[in-house]
């Protein structure tokens, strides 16, 4: 029998990120509609505040608080599906419980992780010594936040997905160069961080992959698939539990002066907990189904943790999008020598922000996405968000800006490829589809990569420049 290429799980996973981001732009209406309304009050806050003299600083605090709390509910609300469905889709957590939960691993990530981004966009991208004691450094980032979500209400608009990160650093870029000349700019490290959007997908989809091996070869493909998900799934479980409670214990003992053996103990504790939690579990399972027991409900557990650590790291990094921008706005309260330190507080209020929009908006991204990537068979879509939270975890520890969404679909094209070359190795023949099909499939995954690589390239320089042009704004209106 002849045999087509690869890819065809690939493919089909592809064509249903597709469906889900056109249904996310859909869902995301109302808090498009919300961002239309944000920047009209910001325009006739400039306008009124510029006419009746009021003082810079109460104006440059206002905008930046108006922008931030926006910034915030559009990436709770944006970014849920990614971190709740695959739990959703298998039935292991409900709606409503899993919203609050990702939305409190969401805070938690912020206050507990989220220093480290946030100090980065506060004060590693621009050198803001030369203007600590003017309204000048609140003023740029009120008009880096104002390019970026300029931006992002536009190319959602349009249906262009693009990340509030790669925004965000494109608008203290321009809003930089235009109030401090470009020297003022750290080009250096606004060039890591855009080689680390190429990276990290890569890496996202590298580990997807070998997840997705390990999985198969261990428990679902194996001769006596009841006994390898009592003697796997619980060990699994068990060490991403203690692994990340004793990452948790280590940042709280951090911020305690505490050593590192009490977060051994921790994750030792929560290890062994999540063990025979997850054992209990598949031993029901195993008593309902035991000749052919369903992955999908033995995933239960591990998908479950899986909300927890992705709604973490998201926090983690997405909250410095809101926490550097905002901290800088803020310094007019602690004055110069505090520029740009980014307290528990402002991290807090960003979670908050974060969680809210998760909240109020979640549920009807969650339903219309279907899921979102979460479609995807239960044992990939795990492995996705797995790969997902490490990378954008690792990201936010180092103090790297990523794109939650844009790792999430490198996840994707690794579980894909991982698949099709396991079953290449078995020389598994498929049926030949006509021409025109095998070059429709290819053109789904091309297209994703066009789309991916084109949103990554535009928007880099579109939100320089927006940041530019409203920094040239703010200066003009309101002096300084």
């Amino acid at each position: 029998m002849s045999r087509r290429p690869g890819f065809r799980t690939l493919d089909k996973d592809l064509g249903r990120v597709g469906h889900a981001e056109v249904a996310q732009m859909h869902a995301f209406r109302p808090v498009l509609r919300l961002g239309l309304a944000m920047l009209a009050l910001v325009g006739a806050l400039f306008v009124v505040m510029a006419l009746s003299g009021a003082a810079p600083g109460v104006l440059v605090l206002g905008t930046g608080l108006i922008v931030a709390a926006w910034l915030g509910v559009a990436i709770g609300a944006n970014d849920v599906a990614n971190s709740l469905g695959p739990a959703v889709g298998a039935g292991a957590i409900g709606l409503v419980p899993g919203l609050i939960l990702v939305a409190v691993a969401g805070m938690a990530g912020a206050i507990l992780a989220g220093s480290a981004v946030s100090q980065r966009l506060a004060q590693g991208l621009l050198d803001l010594g030369p203007v600590a004691e003017g309204s000048r450094a609140p003023m740029i980032m009120v008009a880096a936040l104002i390019g970026a979500a300029s931006w992002i209400t536009l190319a959602t608009g349009i249906g262009l997905p693009v990340s509030t990160s790669h925004s965000i650093v494109g608008g203290i870029a321009g809003a930089g160069a235009v109030a401090l000349g470009i020297g003022g700019v750290a080009w250096g490290t606004v060039a890591m961080i855009a080689l680390v959007w190429v990276v990290t997908p890569v890496l996202s989809g590298a580990l997807a992959g070998v997840f997705l091996i390990a999985l198969r070869r261990q428990v679902v493909e194996a001769s006596d698939r009841a006994g390898a998900a009592l003697r796997w799934l619980p060990l699994m479980v068990g060490t991403m539990a203690g692994l990340f409670a004793a990452y948790v214990a280590l940042l709280l003992a951090a911020g305690g002066g505490q050593g590192a053996l009490p977060a051994m103990a921790v994750g030792i504790v929560a290890g062994l907990a999540g063990y025979l939690a997850t054992r209990r579990g598949v031993q029901r399972e195993l008593a309902q189904n035991p000749r052919k027991p369903g992955i999908r409900k033995l995933l239960r557990p591990a998908l479950v943790l899986a909300v927890v650590i992705l709604g973490f790291a998201h926090g983690a990094n997405d909250v410095g999008n809101i926490a550097g921008p905002l901290s800088v706005i803020l310094q007019g309260r602690t004055g110069p020598a505090g520029l740009g330190l980014v307290s528990a507080l402002v991290l807090a209020g960003g979670g908050l922000a974060i969680a809210t929009g998760t909240l109020l908006f979640g549920s009807r991204l969650v339903n219309m996405v279907g899921s979102g990537i979460t479609r995807l068979n239960a044992g990939r879509a795990f492995c996705v968000s797995l790969a997902t939270a490490v990378t954008v975890l690792g990201a936010a520890a180092l103090g790297l800006p990523v794109s939650t969404t844009h790792v999430a679909v490198g996840g994707v094209f690794g579980v894909g490829f991982a698949r099709e070359w396991m079953d290449r190795r078995r020389d598994r023949p498929e049926g030949a589809l006509p021409a025109e099909e095998s070059r429709r499939r290819i053109l789904v995954r091309r297209s994703h990569v066009i789309t991916i690589t084109a949103a990554w390239l535009v928007t880099l320089p579109i939100t320089a420049s927006l940041g530019a042009l409203a920094c040239a704004l703010v200066l003009w209106t309101v002096g300084g």
